[in-house]
């Protein structure tokens, strides 16, 4: 196989906790992640040039080792001593640093694709095992689904797949920091009511019951940066008030999502959020449960 084509799923979370800043600097964190189908398309081709090039659609990322992408393919190339050269297409279509792991879910594409690709014989497991080491969230965007993840998001368990509902998806032209928001977040200080019910969440998706996990999502991270960013909270109004059963800043922001239980009143609100001016970029899409072993096209050749 000289070549490999994959998608890159975006991520939201459904319920996102903090529960300790640890002594190592990482926070212990419970959060419910679920894979939404917007995605980022990468293209992975063996060439005769050694070493590994990268190249996307968009010009101020970078293309040498501090790329994710750039990261998962060394990894594999150093561990199992790949001899050719490896050239990574990467057209991106999920925001960037928005609190949807596009960056992350890159990675994981890359780690997939080298695996196909090469015949390496690493099994789901083995890609999360080496994801982490590249980020804490590519573990998750490895397995993709509905999940819980504890630890610092790479203890990971599959849950019931999230009811059938349209999401709407809306970033303000604002970037956010991860590291920035969790450094301002004094976790050891929250009161118990600024804690979401992840337990409750959970609850919800057993019961496939889209209302009550609409109403019990939460991001204990919107105590840091919707005060930094009120555009977030207006977008949340927004959305609400066009008829969302919920609506949530995913990850450490800034991106919105509302749930929608039909998709009539999804448009509604997509007309709504891009009447308002207050997001830059804004789709209406779908969570991505059922998760074959991957999306992916391969041409052989030669």
């Amino acid at each position: 196989m000289d070549k490999i084509q994959l998608k890159a799923l975006a991520k939201v979370n459904l319920g996102l906790d903090v529960l300790r800043r640890r002594e190592d600097g990482y926070h212990e964190v419970k959060m419910i992640m679920q894979t939404i189908n917007l995605y980022d398309e990468l293209e992975i081709r063996k060439v005769k040039q050694p070493g590994i090039q990268v190249k996307t659609n968009l010009y101020y990322l970078p293309t040498n080792e501090n790329n994710l992408v750039y990261k998962a393919a060394k990894l594999l190339a150093d561990e199992f001593q790949i001899p050719d050269g490896i050239c990574i297409h990467l057209q991106k279509k999920i925001p960037v640093a928005a609190g949807m792991a596009g960056g992350s879910s890159d990675g994981a594409a890359v780690l997939w694709g080298l695996n196909q690709m090469y015949g390496l014989g690493l099994s789901r497991r083995g890609l999360m095992e080496r994801g982490v080491r590249l980020g804490a969230d590519v573990p998750y965007c490895v397995l993709r689904g509905t999940a819980l993840a504890e630890g610092i998001g790479e203890k990971l368990r599959t849950l019931p797949s999230m009811p059938k509902c349209y999401l709407l998806i809306a970033k303000p032209g604002i970037s956010v920091s991860t590291r920035a928001v969790y450094e301002n977040l004094h976790a050891n200080d929250l009161k118990p009511e600024q804690h979401p019910d992840v337990d409750a969440m959970i609850d919800a998706l057993e019961k496939k019951d889209l209302g009550l996990l609409s109403a019990h999502m939460g991001n204990v991270l919107e105590e840091v940066t919707i005060p930094a960013h009120p555009v977030i909270r207006e977008i949340k109004k927004c959305m609400m008030e066009a008829g969302a059963l919920g609506a949530l800043m995913s990850g450490s922001g800034p991106t919105v999502f509302g749930v929608f239980e039909n998709q009539t009143k999804a448009r509604k609100a997509f007309r709504a959020v891009k009447v308002s001016r207050l997001a830059k970029q804004v789709y209406l899409t779908v969570p991505y449960n059922v998760i074959p072993l991957w999306d992916q096209d391969t041409d052989r050749e030669g």
